[in-house]
Formats: C-alpha cells, sequence, structure tokens
C-alpha cells in the first residue's frame, strides 16, 4: 500500500448532520482520534487525498486535500470514512482485494497494476475490527468502545509522576501527563481507565476527572467534575461533562451539563447550557432534522452542535437536539430539536448573513491565535453557501 484514500459518503444526509457539507466526515473524532488518524495508523502511512464533494474545498490545518471521487491507481488503500478502525497495523495476505467489517466491505486493496473505480464487494476480504458509524450519533459509540484502548496506548509513553497535591484513585501510573499542568487541589480517578493530559494541558484546582479522558493540547479544564470523554486542542472546559466528545476549539467556561454529546470546532456554549441525555421513558432517542426522523438506537444521547454555533445563557437544549453549523440559539430557554444552519435565533427563519458570519468568525479565531487565512475564509464561504442553499 504505497498510497492511502479515505473515501466520504456519496451523499452523506442528515444522520450525518450537522456536520455534513460542513467538514469532511473523515475529519471527526472517534475516540481519541479522528477517523482519519485511525485509518492512517492502521496502513502505516499519510492520506494522500480525501475523496468527496460534500465538502469540497474544506482547509483546517494538517489534513490532506478534498478530492472528487476518481479512479485511483494501484497500489493504494482507499478506506471508508464511515468506518473507524482500532489502529491495528493491517498487514492483509498477498491476493486481499477487500477490508470487511461484519460482512460488510470497509475498504479496497488494490494491487500493483490495477485501477480502482468505485466501490465493490468483489475478491478476497481480510476481517478487520472496529466501528461502523451509520451517523454523527456513533461518534458516541465509538467513544464507548475505543476510548478506554486508546487512553491505554499512551501507558508506555514517557512521563512524569503524581503532580504536587493531587489525589489519585487507582494506579498512579494511569495519570499520563505528557507536558500539562495541574493545581494543587485536583482528584484523578484512574480505575475505570487513564487520564491523558497533552502538551500544554491545563487543570485547575476544583476539578476531578474521571477516566478514560483525554485533554487535548492546550485545552484548560477550569472547574467541575469531568468524565469519560475526549477533548480536542484549545477547548475551554467547566462544570460536568460526560462522555461527549469535543472536536476543537470549544468553548465552555461555565457551568452546565454536557452529556453524551458531539461539540464541534468554534463552538460557545453560553453559561448554564444544559444537554438533557435520557428521555423520560428511557426509550431510544430519535433524531428529528429537516423533517426528517432519524432512529439511532441509543438511549443516551445529548446534542450535535455543528461547527461555530453559539447558545445563550440559560439554555435549555432537549434530548437529541440538533444545532446546525454557524447557529446563534437565543430567544426561548428552550429551543427547537432542530436548528438549521446559520440561525440567528429560534425558530431559525432569521439567517445570519454570509459576511456577518465570516466577520464573528474571524473574531473568534483570533481569540485562539489562529490565523483567519484566505483559505479557512474561503473554506468557511463554501460551506456556509452549501448549508443555506
Amino acid at each position: 500500500m504505497s498510497a492511502l484514500y479515505l473515501l466520504e459518503p456519496e451523499s452523506p444526509g442528515r444522520a450525518w448532520a450537522p456536520f455534513a457539507g460542513v467538514r469532511p466526515i473523515a475529519e471527526l473524532r472517534a475516540g481519541i482520534w479522528k477517523v482519519r488518524e485511525r485509518w492512517e495508523a492502521a496502513a502505516g502511512r499519510d492520506a494522500t487525498a480525501l475523496l468527496g464533494e460534500h465538502a469540497a474545498g474544506f482547509t483546517e490545518s494538517d489534513e490532506p486535500a478534498m478530492r472528487a471521487p476518481m479512479t485511483i491507481e494501484g497500489p493504494a488503500l482507499v478506506a471508508a470514512s464511515w468506518f473507524a478502525p482500532t489502529g491495528v497495523p493491517i498487514d492483509p495476505p498477498p491476493g486481499t482485494r477487500r477490508l470487511a467489517h461484519e460482512k460488510e466491505t470497509v475498504g479496497w486493496l488494490v494491487a500493483p497494476g490495477e485501477r480502482w473505480t468505485g466501490p465493490h464487494d468483489h475478491g478476497s476480504a481480510l476481517r478487520i475490527e472496529g466501528v461502523r458509524l451509520h451517523g454523527t450519533y456513533d461518534l458516541l459509540t465509538a467513544l464507548e468502545q475505543l476510548l478506554i484502548a486508546d487512553c491505554a496506548d499512551f501507558l508506555a509513553a514517557p512521563h512524569g509522576g503524581v503532580p504536587e497535591g493531587s489525589l489519585v484513585l487507582g494506579d498512579p501510573s494511569h495519570l499520563i501527563s505528557l507536558g500539562g499542568t495541574v493545581e494543587p487541589g485536583v482528584v484523578f480517578d484512574v480505575r475505570q481507565g487513564a487520564v491523558v493530559l497533552d502538551q500544554g494541558a491545563e487543570v485547575r484546582s476544583g476539578s476531578r476527572l474521571e477516566g478514560p479522558i483525554y485533554v487535548g493540547p492546550g485545552t484548560r479544564i477550569l472547574g467541575g467534575f469531568v468524565r469519560g470523554s475526549v477533548f480536542g486542542p484549545e477547548c475551554r472546559i467547566r462544570g460536568e461533562v460526560s462522555a461527549s466528545v469535543f472536536l476543537g476549539f470549544a468553548n465552555k467556561s461555565h457551568d452546565g451539563f454536557v452529556g453524551h454529546s458531539v461539540i464541534g470546532h468554534w463552538v460557545n456554549l453560553g453559561a448554564g447550557t444544559t444537554t438533557s441525555n435520557l428521555k423520560n421513558t428511557y426509550g431510544p432517542v430519535r433524531l428529528d432534522v429537516d423533517g426528517q426522523r432519524i432512529e439511532t438506537g441509543r438511549l443516551n444521547l445529548g446534542s450535535l452542535i455543528g461547527d461555530h454555533a453559539k447558545t445563550a445563557i440559560g439554555t435549555m437544549l432537549a434530548t437529541g437536539t440538533v444545532i446546525s453549523a454557524g447557529a446563534n440559539v437565543f430567544g426561548p430557554a428552550n429551543p427547537p430539536k432542530y436548528v438549521p444552519p446559520f440561525a440567528w435565533g429560534v425558530p431559525g427563519a432569521e439567517r445570519m448573513s454570509e459576511d456577518g458570519f465570516l466577520r464573528v468568525a474571524e473574531r473568534v479565531m483570533a481569540r485562539r491565535n489562529v490565523a483567519f487565512s484566505p483559505d479557512r475564509r474561503e473554506s468557511l464561504r463554501l460551506a456556509y453557501q452549501r448549508s443555506t442553499r
């Protein structure tokens, strides 16, 4: 395999709200790592390109370019971005043409001199382990199935001892600081999984972290009870957070409960914003996305919040709420279960203008010292146009 390509769904559909058309599925976190990063670990090489059109022009940081689906010349591996492998290295025997998970093809091996023209179910298959992602909500399924092992992978990394003034419940070696800062008075409970503090992470006094947890580079835990979650780079977290994925650069600097939720890049949750993650009937959660009902099969599901969305203080989000990219949620304390892209207030009939959205995005990124480059601006402009057609 001399090249790795990530294949996006041809039409992601509403199950991938609020990220379809805004960012590639391969750039979402399944456990600690993005789907792309999991495939790169399994294949032992960096991805060459992302194949898809729903998020054409997407630009953020280190991701490969998005290209329209095309013929691939071997040797290569074409991998499905709707599958999150464990990351165990793939060693296919000679003659293998497919990678399969529970009878579904999730990758295609293209031999030297051969061509791949699209998904197929032909040829010998190698079974691999991982999580099939049917929609954004399955990032929480991946979190539940992959996070313990993802955090345990860091146990072999050199790391310091227990920070002065901290209390560790369980094996102290399962608190893994790779350059983080911890104030006195922090409790780490590692009895159910390791706690990983990446380079530049900060945990302030009054915080209780219950593993497995990954705190990404530059992220600050400002106080409260946090458990079973992943925080990408440069997040600000306070209050109670449970079993949730923060993709990166999100702001929850105040009290309020967030549980079983996926929080996009550059989201700002106003003080007291709270998610419900369990129905009163204790039944499975259904999503209602722009008039389409989606069965998730999950008993616990909070909110799915898209990139650059914002909530006002005191916002109360019902079980299975979807807030689309760029939406500004204010007005009634209990917004509807679906808020459309770039809504200005609720119920969402009014939209932000393109120029207004881009001006706010530039201001927000400057607060994290992220350059608002022409490429980044164009990427967001394209996402706005696709989402408001």
